[in-house]
């Protein structure tokens, strides 16, 4: 798995913090300001992952999906203002409930100490990552993004989305590595998607938000974990291996 790499690569949302659930929860509130209306967290992933993925090739497919909002629930308020009410109202889940998914530190510190460079390549905008860094303890307390990681991609960084793989193909021209020296790890179908799209080797992470797409993302990820405890034994499995095969 972690044989002849150089860099690793990581999804932000689902993959290395447990935030999908959360995003649900915050869309849940959104429809309700708009509408009154409930409807299932379930629903909501559904319909936001599918109107991402219709407007991928948008500026900011995330506009999009406040504008799809504004038409499905009638809203008066125009698309941006959606989209900054959306913002209100995430600040609270991303300073207090947002956090690192289990040994997600400790796997990272062991790849810095096995010398891998890190990556972080997501379709989250620079300013949560800024937020989480400054203002969530759950996170800042156990990772520093600006440190641990030598590049960062966002939104802002790409014209195209996942499962579009143009994040992963400046990955490699960033770092001037080729495909095989890069490992990807996603928790999405489209994630997994685009890291093949881009000819790069991916590992997917269990998420219980993705549970709907594990029978597909099984048969099209290079390698299956459940999470970064299993993850930290491979790499450690493998490092080990690698020290005696030295010595023979």
């Amino acid at each position: 798995m972690f044989s002849n790499k150089k860099v690793i690569c990581f999804d932000l949302d689902g993959t290395l913090i447990d935030s999908v659930g959360i995003w649900n929860d915050i869309d849940a509130h959104l429809i309700e300001s708009l509408r009154g209306q409930n409807i299932s967290l379930s629903q909501i992933q559904q319909q936001r992952d599918q109107q991402l993925n219709l407007f991928r090739t948008h500026a900011d497919p995330y506009l999009e999906y406040c504008g799809f909002l504004k038409d499905s629930y009638g809203s008066a308020l125009s698309k941006q203002e959606i989209k900054t009410l959306r913002y209100t109202i995430s600040q609270h889940f991303l300073d207090q409930v947002i956090r690192l998914k289990p040994y997600a530190e400790h796997f990272i510190k062991e790849l810095q100490q096995q010398n891998f460079l890190l990556a972080l390549a997501t379709t989250t905008s620079i300013h949560n990552i800024q937020r989480y860094q400054q203002n969530n303890p759950n996170i800042y307390q156990k990772i520093d993004f600006n440190t641990q990681f030598s590049l960062i991609l966002t939104r802002e960084n790409v014209t195209r989305i996942k499962p579009d793989p143009e994040v992963y193909l400046k990955t490699l021209a960033h770092f001037q590595i080729t495909a095989s020296e890069c490992l990807i790890i996603e928790d999405s179908l489209v994630g997994v998607e685009a890291a093949h799209a881009a000819g790069i080797q991916v590992v997917a992470i269990y998420d219980e938000h993705s549970q709907h797409e594990q029978d597909q993302i099984r048969l099209k990820a290079d390698y299956i974990v459940q999470d970064y405890k299993e993850l930290l034994e491979v790499l450690n499995q493998q490092a080990v291996s690698s020290v005696w095969s030295k010595k023979i």
